[in-house]
This record gives structure tokens, C-alpha cells and sequence, in this order.
């Protein structure tokens, strides 16, 4: 587990069950230190989760590990999984899970490369942070922006 201050968590797992279900599990950890608005933080973990299965189940490849990564940052909750599969770029219809995501986040999209990664991503507006507190606020509606900023 890698982390820059306070509000930055990364962590590398392997891209099995058990890793997607660490990477809920230390989100969930570090969200709690965080001072979010009522709901966010359960709204970030399940996304992680779903983000996180889909890196172990579509973008699997043996012997590479998957990336999570949150960052808090004026205002925004930003949540990434990197994998290593950058053929294999997700589409909402195809399970539940992108679409737990687009229900939850505020924007969402991929970001393809450098070869051979894709990392998907979500965010969710915090609004502006009061003194004393990293983030507060609510959110609006989903967004997706995709490799062509669609």
C-alpha cells in the first residue's frame, strides 16, 4: 500500500478474486479516515468493487497486477483501476457492474495506454470543502467520457 499524504491512496493487488475484494476492503479502510458527505463513501467502495472486478474479470492477464487508486482533490472524489488489458475497453450493457458506476458517479470514463494498460474511472463531486473538513458537498448526474472525450 502506497500513500503520498492523507488524501492520495494507491495500492497494486493481484488481478484475482481475493485481490478485487482487498482492494474494497483498504478503499473502504482509507475512505473512513476521509470526512466525506453522508453516502460517499459507500458510493466510492462500491464503485471500487465494481471497478475492480471488472480489472480481475476482463482484464485479466497472469502474472500483471491491477492498480486502484483514490484521490481527493478540491472538491472531487477521483477513482481509478488500472489493468493491463487495453483490447478489452469496457461497455455499459454488457453486466450490472458499469452500470452500478454510471448510477454512482458523478463522470466516468477510460483513459487507454501507455501499451498494453486501459484505467477506468469515476468521480464524485464533493463540493467545497469548510474549514477543518478534506470534502463536503453532493453530487449531479452521471457523465460518461470515454477514450475520445465522448
Amino acid at each position: 500500500m502506497n500513500q503520498k499524504n492523507s488524501l492520495d491512496f494507491r495500492v497494486q493487488l493481484s488481478p484475482t478474486p481475493r485481490g478485487a475484494r482487498l482492494a474494497r476492503l483498504l478503499a473502504a479502510e482509507w475512505l473512513a479516515t476521509c470526512e466525506l458527505p453522508y453516502g460517499v463513501g459507500d458510493a466510492a467502495t462500491q464503485i471500487v468493487a465494481e471497478l475492480a472486478t471488472n480489472a480481475v474479470t476482463h482484464g485479466r492477464v497472469p502474472g500483471r497486477d491491477f492498480l486502484a487508486a483514490l484521490a481527493v482533490d478540491t472538491g472531487t472524489l477521483r477513482i481509478k483501476v488500472t489493468d493491463t488489458r487495453d483490447d478489452a475497453l469496457p461497455r455499459v450493457g454488457r453486466g450490472l457492474g458499469l452500470l452500478l458506476v454510471v448510477a454512482m458517479a458523478d463522470r466516468w470514463g477510460v483513459e487507454v495506454g501507455p501499451v498494453p494498460r486501459k484505467t477506468v474511472w469515476a468521480e464524485l463531486d464533493l463540493g467545497s470543502p469548510e474549514p477543518g473538513k478534506p470534502c463536503a458537498g453532493d453530487s449531479g448526474d452521471p457523465k460518461y467520457q470515454g477514450p475520445e472525450g465522448k
